[in-house]
């Protein structure tokens, strides 16, 4: 498995799932703001794809079982406690994995420094939802307590080593915990204790495993580029 393709499978998805949001955030401005994020991992994405192939064939004509994505980011929106809980689980992973890649001499560290300029913005934007959701009313700081618990057990993956990246999972993961216990601590809530890689329904994704949301969000990503082969636009 390419390490170029896996790392732009996770920003593809999370990217359209963002995109999802398009039209029925709450209010403008973070309608704006997620649209934005959206784009800056549809960018990764398609620098990432450019070291692999051709760009449309890989997000548009390969099957469910191809793409290498972690299971996190295809996990549904939800409401925004899981949006940003997503988000922010995510972001967190990213950063110190594209600042460890950006201080390589690998073809990705070029790419890697500027994403990660990139990543710190979506990391920010994440806590603080994080923070103003779990310090908020009851019904917001339950909701996104919720979410956190929900999604702990795809984070075990996140940090699953991948051929090819040269990046220390241990170190990365490390990072990760100090990160998401110090937002978590800050905004009044827990830090889930389940279990972070519970078997294939939560930890496969690389090998091409995917959850039952992922095949939907698939086709309908895939569906006009397949319904009119060859079109230019």
């Amino acid at each position: 498995m390419s390490a170029a393709l896996a790392l732009a499978d996770d920003a593809l998805v999370l990217s359209h799932r963002l995109g999802e949001w398009a039209g029925h955030a709450p209010v403008l401005e973070e309608e704006v703001a997620l649209a934005n994020i959206a784009l800056d991992l549809l960018g990764q994405a398609r620098s990432l794809y450019s070291l692999v192939g051709d760009e449309d064939e890989l997000a548009y004509l390969r099957e469910e079982r191809a793409f290498r994505n972690v299971q996190l980011v295809e996990q549904p929106n939800g409401d925004f406690a899981h949006t940003f809980a997503r988000q922010l689980y995510f972001s967190a992973y990213q950063l110190p994995l594209y600042r460890a890649l950006a201080a390589t001499d690998s073809d990705l560290a070029p790419l890697a420094a500027k994403a990660a300029k990139e990543v710190e913005y979506h990391l920010d934007h994440a806590r603080t939802w994080t923070l103003r959701l779990g310090d908020g009313t009851e019904e917001s700081h339950a909701r996104m307590q919720r979410a956190c618990t929900a999604l702990w057990k795809f984070t075990g993956e996140l940090f699953q080593p991948v051929e090819g990246l040269e990046a220390d999972p241990a170190a990365l993961e490390a990072e990760w915990l100090v990160d998401i216990r110090e937002v978590l601590e800050r905004a009044t809530l827990t830090l889930p204790d389940g279990p972070r890689l519970g078997g294939w329904a939560a930890g496969a994704g690389r090998q091409g495993l995917h959850t039952e949301p992922f095949g939907r969000m698939l086709a309908e990503m895939q569906h006009l580029h397949r319904s009119h082969p060859g079109a230019t636009w």
